[in-house]
Formats: C-alpha cells, sequence, structure tokens
C-alpha cells in the first residue's frame, strides 16, 4: 500500500510540475510586457542591464519546457518574476511620486519592498545557480545544510534592509522615508548593515561546491561545467578590462568608453546563453573550439592594440621634428599591425595549443612527421607499422588493425593488440 501511495504522489507530482511548465511561460510573458509597458507609459526609464537580465528567464524557460524537472530552469523563471516585479513597483513608485504625486497610494511601501531586490537578481545566481548546476540537483546530500544556509542569507539580508529607516535618498527620492523602517533599529544600523556578508560568504561556498563537482566530473557533465565557467571567465575579464578603462580614461567617461560600457552589459547574457547550450545540449561540444578561440584571439587582439599604440607613441616621437602633427604616425602603425597580424595569431595559436591543448599539439606534430616519411618510404611493411603507431599515438584506440585488399585476395599485413603492447619503431 505504502508504494502504492508512494507511486501516486510521484505521479502526482509530475503532473503538477508538467502543469506549472505549461502555465509558466505565459504568465512570465504577461507579467514581462505589463511591467515593461508600464516603465515606458511612466517615463521611469528603461534600465539596460535589466533587459539584458531577461535572457535568464528567458533560457529558463526553455529549460522547463523541454526539462520540468531541472530545478536549473526554475530558479532562472524565478529570478525572472523577481525582475518584473521590481519593474512593476518601480514604476507604480515613479508614477505615484513624480509623474502623479499623491495621486496613488503605498508609493513608500512600493520603494521599501524594491529598494533591495539586487539581492535576489544577484545571490540567486551567484548561490542556488551554480550549486545545482548542471543536473539540477545538490552535488551530494551533504550540500543540503549549505542551500539551506543560501536561502536563509539571502532572505535574512533581505529582511534586515528592508526594515531599517532612512529615506530613499539613493533611489532619487530624499523626503520619503521607509514605512517599513523600525526606528529601534536605528542606533545599531551600523552594526546590522554588515550581514549583506552573508551573501558573499554563500556564493564563495557554492563556487567551491562548483569546483568539487567539476573536478570529479567526467563525459557529459564535464563539458557542460567548462560552458559555464568558459562564460563566466568572458564577463569577468570583459568587465576587468572596461574597470581598467574606466580607471585610465574615466572621469568622466568618453563617448566611447560608454559605448563600449554598454555593449559589455550585453555580454552578460553570455552566461544564461551557455547554461542553455549546456542543458539543452545544443552544439555542445564546441565549447573546447570556442575555448581555443577565444583564448587566441584574445590574446590577439591585446598583443596588436599595444603594439599599435607603441608604435604610434614612438612614430610621433621620431616624425615629430620632420613632419610635425602629422597623420604619418598613425598611419604607419595601422600598416605594421595588419602586417604582423597573421605571423603574431599564428605563433599565439602555437602557444596556446602547447599549453592549454597538448594532446591537441602532440598529435599535430606525429601527423605531420608522418606525412613527411609518408613521401619518402617505399617499404609496404614498414610504412603498415609507422601507419598504425600513428594512430595509436592520436587516437589512442583500445586496438587497431591494418587490412590490405588486393584484387585477388585479402592479406592482413600488420596488427597490434593495444597500444602498451607494441613499442613505437626507433
Amino acid at each position: 500500500m505504502s508504494a502504492e501511495s508512494s507511486g501516486f504522489r510521484t505521479a502526482h507530482a509530475g503532473a503538477m510540475i508538467r502543469r506549472a511548465a505549461s502555465v509558466a511561460p505565459w504568465a512570465f510573458v504577461f507579467l514581462t510586457v505589463v511591467s515593461q509597458a508600464a516603465v515606458i507609459a511612466t517615463g521611469a526609464g528603461v534600465d539596460v542591464f535589466g533587459l539584458a537580465y531577461l535572457s535568464f528567464p528567458a533560457v529558463g524557460l526553455l529549460i522547463v519546457f523541454r526539462q520540468p524537472r531541472n530545478a536549473i530552469g526554475w530558479v532562472l523563471v524565478g529570478l525572472g518574476f523577481f525582475l518584473v516585479t521590481a519593474d512593476l513597483l518601480r514604476a507604480y513608485a515613479h508614477y505615484a511620486l513624480t509623474v502623479e504625486p499623491g495621486s496613488l497610494p503605498g508609493a513608500g511601501l512600493a520603494l521599501a519592498l524594491v529598494q533591495h531586490f539586487w539581492i535576489a537578481a544577484v545571490g540567486l545566481p551567484g548561490t542556488f545557480l551554480i550549486l545545482l548546476f548542471p543536473d539540477g540537483r545538490l552535488p551530494s546530500p551533504r550540500w543540503r545544510p549549505w542551500a539551506y544556509f543560501c536561502a536563509f542569507a539571502l532572505f535574512l539580508c533581505y529582511t534586515v534592509l528592508t526594515v531599517l529607516p532612512g529615506s530613499f535618498t539613493e533611489s532619487g527620492y530624499p523626503d520619503v522615508q521607509n514605512p517599513l523602517g523600525i526606528d529601534a533599529l536605528a542606533p545599531i544600523t551600523g552594526a546590522i548593515v554588515p550581514v549583506v556578508v552573508l551573501i558573499p560568504v554563500a556564493m564563495v561556498g557554492c563556487a567551491l561546491a562548483l569546483v568539487r563537482r567539476f573536478r570529479r566530473s567526467t563525459g557529459l557533465a564535464r563539458v557542460q561545467l567548462k560552458w559555464l565557467a568558459a562564460a563566466g571567465a568572458m564577463v569577468a575579464a570583459t568587465y576587468l578590462a572596461l574597470m581598467v578603462l574606466s580607471f585610465l580614461f574615466g572621469d568622466p567617461d568618453p563617448l566611447w568608453l560608454t559605448v563600449a560600457a554598454n555593449i559589455g552589459v550585453l555580454g552578460f547574457t553570455l552566461i544564461p546563453a551557455a547554461i542553455g547550450v549546456a542543458i539543452l545540449r545544443h552544439r555542445l561540444y564546441d565549447i573546447d573550439l570556442i575555448i581555443n578561440r577565444t583564448l587566441v584571439y584574445g590574446a590577439s587582439t591585446i598583443t596588436l592594440t599595444s603594439a599599435y599604440f607603441l608604435l604610434v607613441a614612438i612614430l610621433q616621437s621620431l616624425l615629430r621634428p620632420i613632419a610635425g602633427q602629422s597623420d604619418l604616425a598613425v598611419a604607419g602603425s595601422t600598416l605594421l599591425v595588419a602586417a604582423i597580424f597573421r605571423p603574431v595569431r599564428g605563433r599565439i595559436q602555437t602557444f596556446v595549443d602547447r599549453r592549454f591543448y597538448r594532446s591537441k599539439f602532440n598529435a599535430q606534430v606525429t601527423l605531420e612527421k608522418f606525412s613527411a616519411r609518408l613521401r619518402e618510404e617505399v617499404d609496404i611493411k614498414a610504412l603498415s607499422a609507422d601507419l598504425l603507431t600513428v594512430v595509436d599515438e592520436t587516437m589512442k584506440p583500445a586496438t587497431s588493425s591494418l587490412w590490405l585488399h588486393p584484387s585477388t585476395s585479402v592479406e592482413r599485413v600488420a596488427s597490434a593488440a593495444s597500444a602498451e603492447e607494441r613499442s613505437p619503431p626507433s
């Protein structure tokens, strides 16, 4: 009877998940349209980062539709509902306080609820997303207490910051007081605010869980984790570069840096895109090629850009006494950089293959050596042995053999049980 009852509960839970998966996309699309219409109608301002962030729930909807039992999809969809709710509350408060002051009640309450929604926007991807990736399950049951700690940390931080007394100066409404603020907490506000440290602590723990999962993973799971790691590294490198450029050329930021920063925000969508590819397994095994190309062209771009600015500075200093403020330095630097592009890219490609793709590099070297011997070898038996050696060194098969098919009979000229059993030719 208990087995039948357990089976009924499982079937009932599966039916509820499928029903929720069929309703969630339409509900989210409806709320998104309503929230963006409200933002535009009230003039609250379109947030570029918020629009880029909508790529997370968009990918989550695809995962929920294809794999409704994977918790990753539901985490992303939940993040989307937080985002559209924040847009609705922000538009409501803007209309009630700026467009038609006093026309709607509860504007301060809306501001109080939405002011710290960043905790969900940062906390959910930084904790549960990487803790459950890629199969929607914890790495092991021992991580269950940590999952509870993450949920507690996010809830506690949001609650504590929401009930602190004060005005909404940072939101642009210094005259509006927090209606949820508890005045008794005012003397100890400085001691309470550091509670937000729990969020990075939770993120670090989840990152360690992801590293541990990656080290123990094999096959499909390892490739899926590579996608997330590669996307995170690209986004981190982009924002690090933007921070350095802002420090060097900012205050105020030039137009080109502002445009680059907005493009960098769109680069944040690489993370949900990688999650979608990893879980839905569309072109999953292209990750090594993508990482290789990213390393090569990223290093080439940095090298050539540095060389360009260095050449411009040197040529300008040399040509200034002769040509004055001429564009010859820029033109000459451009021509030199264009001329060295292919050699530089080739050398960087060789370095990347040698350093990060050693097996592939060794296989290429082996094939090149075999091609050179192939033009000179005339002994069919020696050539057959060389060919089997190349196959073992590059493909690593369990067994390998070579058959020749003459016009009258079939002759087996060489064979090998395994790479370990046959010593390479001297």
